[in-house]
Formats: structure tokens, C-alpha cells, sequence
């Protein structure tokens, strides 16, 4: 644990965790209630971009929806356009000497003063992402809690390193040498549906708190989260240090990515997305990009694993949020000894699991995002069935009580052929793929043949497979034998969040030690007497 400069150990926020280890996880269900009956006091308002220090609003809206119940209109945002994300980009260049020249103590005072702000209002906060986006209530919490954790552990780390700036040896006689990090500039920040708090948060912490300026993308999708953040911090930062501008990733996101003013990149979504935006930021000149891409992720189950343990660790992983995080487990290979025990274990598990609308307190999988996840999952279905065995799933669920949401079901498929594009494929949706293995030499073989590298797990008993899958696996994060999940649920300050080969491009994770140094360059200065 990082002890910060003012002796505070820095301590996950683990709300659910507290609740249980306190016996009150009725208090926790309540407190939800009554959050959700406030927050239906916001829907369909309408909210403003924010740039150059002011709230500005257009008649030029788009909705936004839940997920689950498309009837509902949870807000109207601005559909910003070129002209806006220059304005916004030119503004946070204007800012950016009068911030990056404020003292880091101060940066870290404010990010710990929001990080308070965020944790008394938790419940509020979290709620939203229940409507938002789909998360059950454990995840949308989850989601918060790791926002929180982002901001206090940068805050911490920064006031650990003093500013990142440090005496170096003198090379000669009458020199005194120092090294600084000094931030950038303007960085844009794109984030993605499926953490529309702790990714945004957690990625435009890391540029503001380091003296950088900033113009945060959110998802279209799911706005609202953001915008938190950004109404709660805004007025506490010089003008137009913190931009936000709301619309489309073809125009707001491409005039980011396409800005000679914008200095670096910090980007979560899919690889060909994450792709297309770091080629086309590298033409001009050579800048920063951070990048996760999403995964494949797979688990190995070996024939000495416990099945219990393994079969509960999968199911968490892959079917938690509706397989929606790129840490997601989509594959899995288990030995062909103990195949059919552990098969009949995870599908009658899966079909267990509860669906329906996020904010019910006994809901286990909510909605899939939007219309186009609901038309791949049943490409991906139709594809199965007919080159593999469906085990459970591969069905949307249109009864009465979830019509007007995108309700699908738990979905794990076995014998399709090897290299088919289910298993080559990220889909980011509930749906697993099996597979047997003879070897464990060749399980590592199989979870090693994709471009991905983010997250990886096994289920063994055998203390050798363990040492010899975190020698081979080619993946950033990785675990043995976690029935919590499998391949998900990285906590910041503890699990830092990488990803290798295609899943990311710097090899820094998110929530470690080394994160926030992505955001700064150094200089060295050298006094003479």
C-alpha cells in the first residue's frame, strides 16, 4: 500500500465489501431505493457541454435512453459540432500555461476534495449508471468506487513522487542538476460506454492532475456520468482547463484526433477504433497515445482445478455486465478430463442467473448497450448454431416485462471449428467459447494465439501450471485461481489495468505506479555557478 505525504495509507473505497463485512447489505439495498427515487426527479433534463469555463446549450440535441427501457428519456445533450471541439481545443491551449505552472499540491488538493464529493454523494452518482448504461447495482457501484479510487491514488502518487521532480548527480564541478516531468498540453480524452465514470475519470485525472489541459469525448451513449465530473471539478480549475463536448466520434472525435493543438490522446475502446485514431494522430507529428483496445481473454481450466471455484470464476467473468468490459472472459479452455463436469457445472449456473432491469436489487445481467450490440449478438448466435453446439442461450428475451429494453441471454458455445471468428473475434457481449485441450502446454498455446493481450486466468491446483502460465501467458493482467472472476475486476493501486500486444499501445496500466509518467516528458535542468 502507497503511504502519501500526509501518512494516509491509500485504501480502496469497496462500498459493497464494507456493507457486507459490516452484516448491512440491507442498509446498502435501501440507501439504493431512495437514490433511485431522487435521480427519476432527472430524467429528461436537458445538459449543457462545457467549454471555455461556461455551460452551453443547443437546440441541436441528441436523447439518451436506457438500455433497458428505451421509453425512457434520461436526457438531451448538445450535439456538438466541429466548430465547438475547436473552440474547446483552443480553449484548454489558453489555460494551459496558468495550470501547468499551479503547484502540485494544489492539483492534488483538488482531486482529493472531488474524490470526498464523489464518495458522499456515491449512492446518487451510482444510480445513474444503473439507467445509463445496464450495470447492476454491485457493478454501478463498483464503477463509482473505482472513480474515487483513481482520483485519491493519483493524488497519492504525485504527492509520493513530490511533482516528479528530483536532484540528479552534477556531471562537473559548479553544476547542480535537476530532473523534471512536465506535462504536455492539451490532451483529448475519449472514453467509452461501458465505464462512463471510473474510465473517464480515471483517464482525464491522469491528464489534469499532471498540469495538462484537457477536452473530454464522452460515449453518446452513456454522457451522463461524465458530465459528473466534469460540473463537480470545472469551477475549481482555472477556465477552460477542463473542456467538455458531447456529439458524434465522426465529427467531435475526429477533430480531436485530427487538431494540430491537441498534444496527446488518452483512448478506451475498440481496436479498430483505437487503431484508426492513433494512425491518424501519428501522421502529423510524433505525440503521446494511450490506448486500451479491448480483449479476447481467456481462462485455462485444468484437469486439477477445483470445479467450483472455476465454474463460478467464469461465470462472473464472462457474463458480468453482459461480457461489456474489455477484461470480459469469451474464451475458455478446459481438459478434456474434466470437460463435461465442468460444462454441466457453468451451463446450469448460467441459466440461473437473473435477467432484467439493472436497478432491481436481485438482477444479475442487465441490458446489452444499444440496437447495434443487439443485432451482432444475434449474428453471432445464428453463426454458432450453425458451425457449433449452443450449450445454453443464443435467444433474446422480448416477454412483456423486458420489450422495451435489450435484454439477451447468457450465451456458451463448444465445437466450433478451430480459429473460427466467434473465437478470433472480440464481440463484447455475453458469449463464451469452449474448448478442450490434452495438454496444458497446449491450452497456453491456444490462449496465446490471438492479437489481444489484456486479461487472462487459470483454475489449477498443480503449483507448476500456475508458475508456467504466468511465465508464458501473453497477456497484461492476469490471474490463478479467482472465483471472484476469472479474467475481470482489476482494483486500482493493486491490479494495474495493461494491455499487451493489440489490447494497448504504451505497456503503462491504469491505476498503477507508472500511469500518470505517460502524461508528462522530462527535462533536465542544469544550473551553472
Amino acid at each position: 500500500m502507497a503511504v502519501s505525504g500526509n501518512g494516509i495509507m491509500f485504501e480502496n473505497e469497496r462500498t459493497w465489501g464494507r456493507f457486507l463485512d459490516n452484516n448491512s447489505t440491507d442498509e446498502f439495498h435501501k440507501k439504493f431505493d431512495n437514490a433511485i427515487d431522487e435521480i427519476r426527479k432527472d430524467f429528461g433534463k436537458s445538459y449543457p457541454m462545457i467549454i471555455g469555463g461556461k455551460e452551453i446549450f443547443s437546440d441541436n440535441k441528441f436523447q439518451v435512453r436506457s438500455p433497458a427501457d428505451k421509453n425512457l428519456i434520461l436526457g438531451h445533450f448538445p450535439m456538438g459540432t466541429k466548430e465547438d471541439t475547436l473552440h474547446a481545443i483552443e480553449s484548454a491551449k489558453d489555460s494551459f500555461n496558468k495550470w501547468s505552472l499551479a503547484p502540485y499540491q494544489k492539483r492534488v488538493q483538488i482531486f482529493r476534495e472531488i474524490a470526498d464529493v464523489f464518495s458522499e454523494n456515491k449512492f446518487s452518482l451510482a444510480t445513474i449508471l444503473c439507467f445509463e448504461n445496464g450495470k447492476n447495482r454491485l457493478e454501478s457501484m463498483g464503477d463509482l468506487d473505482e472513480s474515487i479510487d483513481f482520483m485519491r491514488f493519483y493524488a497519492d502518487q504525485l504527492e509520493i513522487n513530490t511533482g516528479f521532480s528530483k536532484e540528479t548527480k552534477n556531471a562537473t564541478a559548479g553544476e547542480k542538476t535537476n530532473s523534471i516531468l512536465k506535462p504536455y498540453g492539451v490532451w483529448g480524452i475519449i472514453s467509452p460506454f461501458n465505464f462512463p465514470s471510473a474510465i473517464a475519470i480515471g483517464m482525464t485525472s491522469g491528464a489534469l492532475i499532471t498540469g495538462n489541459t484537457t477536452v473530454l469525448k464522452p460515449s453518446s451513449d452513456a454522457p451522463i456520468s461524465a458530465f459528473k465530473f466534469v460540473e463537480s471539478i470545472y469551477h475549481k480549475l482555472p477556465p477552460s482547463t477542463i473542456n467538455f463536448v458531447t456529439g458524434s466520434g465522426g465529427i467531435v472525435g475526429k477533430t480531436i484526433l485530427e487538431s494540430p493543438l491537441v498534444d496527446g490522446i488518452a483512448f478506451t475502446g475498440s481496436k479498430e477504433v483505437g487503431m484508426r485514431g492513433y494512425s491518424a494522430f501519428e501522421m502529423a507529428k510524433p505525440r503521446p497515445f494511450i490506448s486500451e483496445m479491448g480483449g479476447k481473454n481467456p481462462a485455462i481450466i485444468s484437469a486439477t482445478a477445483d470445479i467450483e471455484k472455476a465454474s463460478e470464476g467464469v461465470l462472473r467473468a464472462a457474463f458480468g455486465y453482459g461480457g461489456q468490459k474489455c477484461s470480459a472472459c469469451s474464451r475458455v479452455y478446459v481438459q478434456k478430463s474434466i470437460a463435461g463436469k465442468f460444462l454441466e457445472r457453468l451451463v446450469a449456473k448460467t441459466s440461473m442467473l437473473k435477467i432484467g432491469k439493472p436497478w432491481e436489487k436481485d438482477v444479475y445481467m442487465g441490458p446489452i448497450i444499444n440496437d447495434d450490440a443487439v443485432g451482432k449478438f444475434k449474428k453471432a448466435s445464428e453463426i454458432a448454431t450453425k458451425d457449433g453446439k449452443v450449450l445454453c442461450g443464443g435467444t433474446l428475451v422480448s416477454d412483456e416485462s423486458h420489450k422495451d429494453g435489450n435484454f439477451v441471454t447468457p450465451t456458451i458455445v463448444a465445437n466450433l471449428p478451430k480459429d473460427h471468428e466467434l473465437i478470433r473475434e472480440e464481440l463484447f457481449l455475453p458469449f463464451l467459447c469452449v474448448e478442450e485441450f490434452d495438454t496444458f502446454d497446449e491450452a497456453l498455446a491456444l490462449a496465446n494465439k490471438s492479437n489481444y493481450g489484456l486479461t487472462a486466468g487459470v483454475f489449477s491446483q498443480d503449483k507448476n501450471e500456475i508458475e508456467k502460465f504466468f511465465e508464458k501467458i501473453e497477456a497484461g493482467v492476469t490471474y490463478a485461481n479467482r472465483a471472484a472472476s476469472a479474467t475481470t475486476g482489476a482494483m486500482v493501486g493493486a491490479q494495474p489495468f495493461v494491455g499487451w500486444k493489440e489490447s494497448g499501445i504504451s505497456g503503462k496500466g491504469a491505476g498503477g505506479a507508472y500511469y500518470l509518467l505517460q502524461f508528462l516528458r522530462e527535462q533536465t535542468q542544469t544550473r551553472c555557478e
